[in-house]
């Protein structure tokens, strides 16, 4: 465990005790929410990211450590372990590392190798690779020779014996880690178009090469799925005489009579037995390294997403766009509940722009609309156009604004939408998720597979188990970030609350039905299966406006009620004043004064928890959301042939990927700003200068309109 500790701390660049309480934390039981949030003190205020990391490693760490012993006691009982295999297992950094240590151990099936052993060669071929001169290797071989085992003449024998050395060269897990070493750092991956003369997505890649340890994730994940639809044909071009050079070195002892039988030897060894493997493992190591940064991508972008600025108090039209069957729409008020639906046919094939019109100013009129979300899917360029020109006959201020309907479609068709809107059509109820997702993008959200929610690169791609346990835990620290009143939230939104499941997460609702709101957190202690210990892991997430105590609109935990109680008792005030808006300004005036350092000492409470205490206090019941770029809100539409290149327009981020960031600027497609156009330094990583949501100041660089597609730079 000392070992795993030592590792995980070097790994993260964190102290070594920091992992060691946060193991402790986890092995307890504690969510990585409660753990980031509650117990700072503990993990030195390690972040929700770094928690998380840490434990897909320890997980990691400790299933190698599990498969270290297994493979050790397999080779015991074979009774083959030597000291030095115990130590080549124990200095094995990698799962890969330890199976190659095991290779030579595993049961195989027949191959040429355990055949010459069935035939007795095996001696021999210990004789041939001491290259020893003993006497001429003709008459070695003649001793082997055994009709009775089918071995019938002189070159059999020579022959079986190079194919068992062949094999242990195979099998040698120094030779294999050499060998990989490099091919990783000089091989070069080919990539050859199977239908050259026809027209895909993977035409770059016809004639395409580049080293394996330069090639980044985006071009790895392309290349593999233009493998599997067939348009590629990819080969690694690895440095053959310089892995022969440096087995034949290792191998062959001076010049004997066995040299040129090794050499042979040696050649069978890498052609037949070692290059394809080398191969199938190089590729399975950069999809998997692939698969880890597109998740990791695909994770931020959906945080980032989720944690969109809400645009609460309006009553928004929601707009799902549609060619033949017509545009639905939903009218919501500002809580989010359903006041009429109606279906318009203002595009192709109908055409019906004055009948929609009709309709959709009366909507507006009779529910005094502000907003209109309209969805960015198929038909949603004609649909904003007749929008744009709708809200101008429109006799109060109204806006639009585009919103992201991925995974619409999928919510609509789901048994929480049928639970949630049993007498709406299918169809419909696509348009009440696009207006919802304007006022509450969380809210909504998370009633949709995180798979689904369309920010990433080659999501359907990679290791779908993977990425379906970071979203969750991407989901699970977006929830909590932000809080959840319990007594309006929908199962689907408890769920992901610290410490709650889906049974638990029903039973609050259930016991909300029954017996009204819930006037304090305590009370959640009589929610069937709602114990201590998951009261524990989900109360300062959780929050009670207009109930008992004013403490329970903030993330403060009850396990700190009293210590927030004494702080305000020692500036004067009590937990209620800080609903009062002339007392909450002193109140920050004064707690902005204090000595942390003093006061944590008085209240016997850590440094960090009592920070976090005082934000709580100054801010009560405040999204952190707020923060976040609100929507951009048009009242009027751009189309491609109005760009011009040097036009300055401003954008909102729609995708993060590898290689860049695509920008919704009011034009039918997102334009593209490559990784070398987002800033005049160099950019590693596009993630660290923007985020999926950001509102940004672009110029337009290059406008291809035959393909619609428009190039941008954020060097202004």
């Amino acid at each position: 465990m000392e070992k795993i500790i030592q590792t995980i701390a070097e790994e993260l660049n964190i102290k070594q005790s920091q992992v060691e309480s946060t193991i402790k934390l986890i092995d307890e039981g504690n969510t990585i929410p409660f753990i980031a949030r509650y117990r700072k003190e503990k993990t030195g205020g390690l972040s929700d990211e770094i928690l998380r990391e840490l434990g897909e490693r320890l997980n990691y760490l400790r299933n190698l450590e599990q498969r270290k012993q297994e493979v050790k006691k397999s080779i015991e009982t074979q009774g083959k372990l030597t000291q030095e295999i115990e130590k080549d297992l124990e200095n094995a950094i990698t799962l890969a590392e330890v199976e190659d240590i095991y290779r030579p151990y595993k049961q195989k099936k027949r191959t040429k190798a355990t055949i010459a052993k069935e035939k007795g060669l095996e001696p021999f071929s210990n004789i041939i690779i001491q290259q020893q001169e003993k006497e001429e290797i003709s008459k070695i071989a003649k001793q082997y020779i055994n009709k009775e085992k089918q071995v019938n003449t002189q070159k059999e024998a020579i022959q079986g014996a190079l194919d068992i050395i062949a094999e242990n060269i195979s099998d040698d897990s120094n030779y294999r880690k050499q060998i990989k070493r490099i091919c990783y750092r000089e091989s070069i991956l080919e990539t050859k178009g199977t239908k050259p003369e026809e027209k895909s997505n993977y035409e770059m890649y016809y004639e395409f090469n580049e080293n394996v340890n330069r090639i980044p994730s985006h071009r790895i994940l392309a290349i593999n799925r233009g493998e599997k639809e067939e348009f590629l044909k990819v080969k690694i071009k690895k440095p053959e005489d310089k892995i022969i050079n440096l087995l034949e070195k290792v191998i062959i002892k001076g010049q004997t009579q066995y040299t040129e039988y090794l050499k042979q030897c040696i050649q069978d060894s890498w052609k037949r037995l070692i290059e394809s493997s080398i191969e199938r493992e190089i590729r399975s190591d950069l999809t998997q390294k692939a698969e880890e940064q597109a998740i990791k991508v695909f994770g931020k972008n959906a945080k980032q997403l989720l944690l969109g600025a809400p645009l609460k108090g309006l009553i928004v039209m929601g707009f799902d766009p549609a060619y033949r069957t017509g545009c639905k729409i939903a009218v919501i008020d500002e809580t989010g509940k359903l006041l009429d639906t109606v279906t318009v046919y203002p595009t192709q094939p109908q055409n019906d722009i004055e009948g929609a019109e009709k309709t959709l100013l009366e909507l507006i009129k009779k529910y005094k609309i502000d907003m209109i979300a309209i969805g960015n899917g198929t038909a949603s360029r004609e649909s904003e156009i007749f929008i744009a020109n709708l809200i101008k006959k429109v006799e109060h201020t109204i806006h639009y604004a585009i919103v992201s309907e991925a995974g619409a479609s999928v919510y609509s068709a789901s048994k929480l939408a049928t639970q949630e809107y049993p007498e709406i059509n299918v169809s419909l109820r696509g348009a009440i998720s696009i207006a919802r997702r304007l006022q509450d993008p969380l809210s909504e959200l998370v009633k949709i597979d995180p798979k689904a929610i369309g920010v990433g690169q080659y999501q359907h791609d990679v290791n779908q188990k993977l990425l379906e346990e970071s979203l969750t835990g991407v989901v699970e620290d977006a929830v909590n970030k932000v809080g959840v009143d319990v007594n309006t939230a929908t199962p689907s939104l408890l769920s992901y609350i610290s410490g709650l499941n889906n049974t638990i997460s029903k039973n609050i609702v259930k016991y909300r039905d029954e017996n009204g709101k819930l006037k304090t957190r305590k009370e959640l202690l009589k929610v069937p299966k709602l114990g201590k210990i998951a009261f524990t892991q989900c109360a300062g997430f959780l929050r009670i406006y207009d109930g008992e105590n004013p403490l329970e609109i903030t993330a403060v935990h009850p396990e700190s009620y009293e210590k927030a109680e004494n702080l305000l008792k020692k500036i004067g005030y009590e937990t209620k004043d800080i609903l009062d808006k002339e007392k909450l300004s002193k109140i920050k005036q004064k707690l902005s004064n204090i000595d942390i350092v003093q006061t944590s000492k008085e209240l016997d409470i850590g440094e960090m928890t009592l920070k976090d205490i005082i934000e709580e206090l100054t801010k009560p019941g405040r999204d952190p959301r707020q923060d976040m770029p609100k929507p951009i809100l048009r009242n009027d539409v751009l189309k491609i042939e109005d760009l011009e290149e040097g036009m300055i327009l401003t954008g909102t981020i729609r995708n993060v990927i590898d290689f860049g960031a695509f920008v919704d600027i009011g034009v039918k497609h997102d334009g593209l700003v490559h990784i070398s156009e987002m800033s005049d330094t160099f950019v590693r990583n596009p993630s660290d200068i923007v985020a999926v949501g950001d509102i940004v100041k672009v110029k337009v660089i290059q406008i291809d309109k035959e393909r619609q597609k428009v190039k941008l730079s954020m060097k202004i």
